[in-house]
């Protein structure tokens, strides 16, 4: 049985983790309200996009861009999106998994990864990452899913991939989110959709082509921000979750130790009682 200055040092030491994970947890709190808000706040842009997108197809125009070419599928592209820092429960590690699920029958499979932890996870293992940002998954900035839209872009239209998936952890709320793998390259137009499109004819200057292109590009770029903010919610929220269990959790075993701490005080209680009452009897 532990004695009772180990027990009060292990006390002391938890308080001081529960007093970190209260204070995480709070700063959690503050930070999913923004993040839900970015989530908001990404999504008419996106639909917006996407119905200029199905507008400009359902013309019935011929069109050429790279970006919608179908091709047999040797190489596939994963564009992951996770988190610089850890502490957030299983967000991390049911990213990695629906990636390896999602993979392992795709044969020749390379990455382009957002966030620290994803990186390392994959590197360790060997996986083929042709490019990584870091420290932006946190607060991204549409910039950022600009730069790796045109990366991403770049990579399908110069034969690197001939498919690419877009993966991250969807916000819903903030108990719940999961991890969504959606294909963005080639862009595909369900024929259903083209008849919510406009038909009305158009004039299309300099031409349906590059007008098409651009508005790919735009949309692409959309769809990256989107699994940004929406993997930059969910990081936070899974963060809350952990950090209110961790705080339950470390308030559970401090009151556990400290009934152990005074069963421990009380037996040393009686047994210095029982010296005293042992010695007076002693000297009779």
């Amino acid at each position: 049985m532990p004695n009772a200055l180990d027990l009060r040092r292990r006390i002391k030491g938890i308080k001081n983790i529960q007093k970190i994970t209260q204070a995480m947890k709070m700063v959690a709190a503050v930070r999913l309200r923004k993040a839900q808000e970015r989530v908001k706040d990404s999504l008419p842009y996106y639909e917006g996009l996407e119905g200029t997108l199905l507008d400009v197809i359902a013309s019935g125009e011929e069109f050429n861009s790279k970006l919608f070419e179908e091709r047999e599928i040797n190489h596939t592209g994963y564009l992951v999106i996770g988190a610089d820092k850890g502490l957030a429960g299983s967000y991390g590690s049911n990213l990695v998994k629906a990636v390896q699920r999602h993979s392992s029958d795709t044969g020749h499979v390379s990455l382009v990864v957002v966030g620290r932890k994803v990186k390392d996870y994959f590197q360790r293992r060997r996986v083929e990452i042709d490019k990584w940002y870091v420290g932006i998954s946190e607060k991204p900035e549409y910039r950022c899913a600009a730069d790796i839209a045109r990366n991403i872009a770049e990579l399908f239209v110069t034969g690197r991939y001939d498919r690419v998936y877009l993966v991250y952890t969807k916000f819903f709320s903030p108990a719940v989110q999961q991890v969504v793998v959606e294909p963005v390259l080639p862009l595909v137009i369900e024929p259903e959709a083209l008849t919510q499109g406009r038909t009305v004819q158009q004039i299309y200057e300099p031409s349906l082509s590059e007008i098409l292109d651009e508005v790919a590009k735009k949309w692409l770029e959309a769809a990256v921000y989107k699994g940004l903010v929406n993997a930059a919610a969910s990081e936070v929220a899974a963060r809350l979750n952990a950090m209110s269990l961790a705080t339950d959790n470390a308030q559970e075993l401090i009151s556990q130790l400290v009934l152990e701490y005074n069963k421990v005080r009380q037996a040393n209680i009686t047994r210095e009682i029982t010296e005293i009452v042992g010695g007076a009897e002693a000297l009779r």
